[in-house]
């Protein structure tokens, strides 16, 4: 049974969460930080393999989740990282993101492999975040939640050569008579419920051979989804070569051959226009019978003053069969050698830098009004930011007010009019504006325990002329810079540079629930 579709759920394994340990050991009274940080989640892998077929594994099977990283330990130790998931697909697959419907991978060699989920970074250790004014920092970042999403994989046959035709019209007899395959043959339509392949060889054992396809019959509207056409369409795309197999003797209702033709013509280049940029040779079958030799010559006429080139054939007795095959065989010989041409001029050009959509910079954010009341802060590194930063900790969440406010974040807000209620969204956390005496009436939100509702000091917006380095990097000691630098704004993350006239704290009320406030006490501890 040939099944090529497939809808499947991955999640890559979340980061582990970095350590806020201290060395603690006999003569060592001040061994200061010694937190690892946490290990990487695994990712989730599509791998090609060549003994799949289908995807008639993902009728069973269709969620996959990667191993989680390990939290980091003291003593500086790593945590182990989490095991990949490899999910084994057939060559011709074809994935996309099945919420916006983007094609994001075409799997087509042995061994290929594509990554759809990439699991989170480990979070850092409080080793990272001591300097000569923070020695002894108890700040340990979360690991970073891995990627998950719903996925939707199509299986394209790799075929040189399509067969494309009304039902009945002899493909699968010809797919029978030319290669060892063994399709079901019957006199009604639609016996071929599926695509079939095989291999023709020309010139007999080391000769030429190449892949040919039985595409199921095609009717009318078979690209709007009339009929079984919708299903295999997808299957010819991949094809060089299209035989269109005709019923010369226009079938047991006595139809007119050539508005059988048009009609699957009409079908193909409706689903995909690209079609008719693919060779295409008419095969004139049933000769044997009276009625299509009567009809031959007018076909020929016809089609030859249309540009097609045609060819007389028995699929059922094996004549004229030769002649089609051997001019299939010499255009996909011509088309190798243009491709092989097209490979060396590639190899050949100067590779250059390539900017897609994908090279973002993580350290760009934006800033937008949703309704009157609701704002969010959209950007990669911020809302990695947001997710790897431990509100329990009470200089974690001072860290994550400093980077805000230095980011320009809470300028921008004020410039924009947020008044003191407004509620702020970055990644999957609401945050309430304003100071503490406003807090005693701060909602509860019992529905979305992840989306914690927090308040952003509205005085923390700092002074307007202050210039912000956002390319600064810190120095982190024993961070390499792909994990210490997880987003660029933790350079702002400064305590040389006081907060004038404000310190922050940070309370829990009867539920336990976070709340940031601002605080005028200059005894406040940091």
């Amino acid at each position: 049974m040939l099944v090529d579709e497939a809808k499947i759920f991955v999640k890559a394994g979340n980061g582990g969460n970095g350590s806020a340990s201290f060395r603690r050991e006999k003569y060592a009274p001040m061994g200061g930080p010694d937190g690892g940080d946490g290990g990487r989640g695994g990712d989730v892998v599509l791998r090609v393999v060549d003994n799949l077929t289908s995807l008639l594994p993902f009728q069973y099977v269709n969620h996959y989740e990667a191993g989680n990283g390990n939290p980091g330990t003291s003593g500086r130790s790593y945590g182990k990282s989490g095991h990949h998931e490899i999910i084994k697909v057939p060559k011709g697959t074809v994935v996309f993101l099945d919420e916006t419907g983007e094609q994001i991978a075409d799997l087509l060699e042995a061994g290929e492999e594509f990554v759809v989920a990439r699991g989170g970074k480990g979070g850092l250790g409080n080793v990272h975040f001591k300097s000569s004014t923070r020695q002894a920092p108890r700040i340990a970042e979360l690991g970073e939640p891995g990627e998950q999403r719903w996925l939707r994989l199509e299986l394209r046959l790799i075929a040189d050569v399509g067969l494309v035709g009304l039902p009945n019209a002899g493909k699968s007899t010809l797919l029978a008579s030319s290669t060892r395959a063994k399709p079901k043959i019957a006199d009604y339509p639609f016996t071929t419920l599926q695509p079939n392949l095989g291999v023709v060889e020309i010139g007999g054992k080391g000769g030429q051979a190449f892949v040919m396809a039985d595409i199921p019959g095609l009717i009318e509207g078979a690209a709007g989804g009339a009929g079984l056409g919708h299903e295999f369409l997808r299957h010819v795309r991949r094809t060089k070569v299209l035989i269109h197999v005709l019923d010369a003797a226009g079938g047991l209702e006595g139809r007119d051959p050539l508005e059988d033709f048009r009609t699957i013509n009409d079908e193909l280049f409706s689903f995909d226009p690209t079609m008719r940029d693919k060779p295409m040779y008419v095969a004139l079958n049933k000769t044997d019978l009276l009625e299509a030799r009567e009809n031959l010559p007018r076909l020929h006429e016809v089609l030859h003053g249309e540009g097609f080139r045609t060819f007389d054939i028995s699929a059922a007795t094996g004549e004229g069969l030769p002649n089609l095959f051997n001019a299939v065989a010499a255009t996909l010989h011509e088309i190798q050698l243009v491709e092989e041409e097209e490979r060396k001029r590639e190899a050949e050009r100067p590779k250059r830098r390539v900017y897609t959509i994908g090279n973002i910079d993580e350290r760009a954010w934006e800033v937008e009004r949703t309704s009157a009341h609701h704002w969010v802060v959209t950007g990669v590194g911020i809302e990695r930011f947001a997710k790897m930063t431990n509100f329990d900790q009470w200089e974690s969440a001072n860290r994550f007010q400093r980077v805000l406010n230095r980011a320009g974040i809470f300028r921008e807000l004020a410039r924009q009019g947020i008044k003191d209620g407004d509620i702020v969204h970055i990644a999957d956390f609401e945050m309430e504006w304003g100071d503490r005496e406003e807090q005693s009436t701060l909602p509860q939100d019992n529905r979305r325990p992840s989306a914690i509702r927090r308040s952003l000091g509205k005085q923390q917006v700092g002074d307007e002329s202050e210039e912000i380095d956002l390319a600064y990097e810190p120095d982190l000691e024993d961070a390499d810079d792909e994990d210490a630098l997880l987003f660029d704004l933790d350079a702002l993350d400064d305590e040389d540079e006081e907060i004038e006239d404000e310190d922050a704290d940070f309370m829990t009320d009867d539920d336990d629930e976070l709340v940031v406030v601002v605080m005028e006490d200059e005894e406040a501890g940091r």
